[in-house]
């Protein structure tokens, strides 16, 4: 009996190991839906980083009504953010919109809270985002993405 555990505990270690990056470091996770075009279509597999910090322009997934929604980081914490004729300020100034396909529908200014960011999805005629939804806050934040594993013809940073 002892030779059979002893045989078991470098299988328990990695099984444990496993456990604990996939819940706390990185896990997969896929895209579904089209609020990311054209930078992800739907169906890539990707990694999930579950810790760092959160950056503007930063895609994270979010635990929306059990649901999982991918988008990019537009507002920070603290920030305000509004959209005027297309044009998205943060705290009253233009902000570069290098990743949004689309009109962005106009929103009133909304200040963010200490621990709300505002999302947007790149396809912004097809995104249940912010604009909808209202800010997501930091503890509905699963982590951020940026590596596609599958398919390999996509494989590697998105950005």
């Amino acid at each position: 009996m002892k030779k059979i555990i002893k045989e078991l505990i470098p299988y328990i270690i990695i099984l444990l190991i496993v456990i604990v990056v996939r819940t706390y470091v990185v896990t997969p996770i896929t895209v579904s839906g089209k609020s990311m075009m054209p930078t992800l279509h739907g169906n890539e597999l990707m990694m999930l980083q579950k810790f760092g910090n959160i950056n503007r322009y930063d895609v994270i997934v979010v635990d929306y009504k059990d649901d999982h929604l991918i988008k990019r980081v537009y507002g920070m914490p603290g920030e305000t953010i509004e959209c005027i004729d297309g044009v998205i300020y943060i705290n009253d100034k233009v902000l570069s919109d290098e990743y949004g396909s689309g009109t962005t529908n106009d929103f009133k200014k909304i200040k963010l809270k200490e621990d709300e960011y505002f999302v947007l999805g790149d396809n912004r005629s097809d995104s249940l985002d912010s604009i909808i939804i209202g800010p997501v806050k930091k503890e509905d934040i699963l982590g951020k993405t940026s590596f596609v594993i599958y398919p390999f013809k996509e494989f590697g940073n998105i950005e």
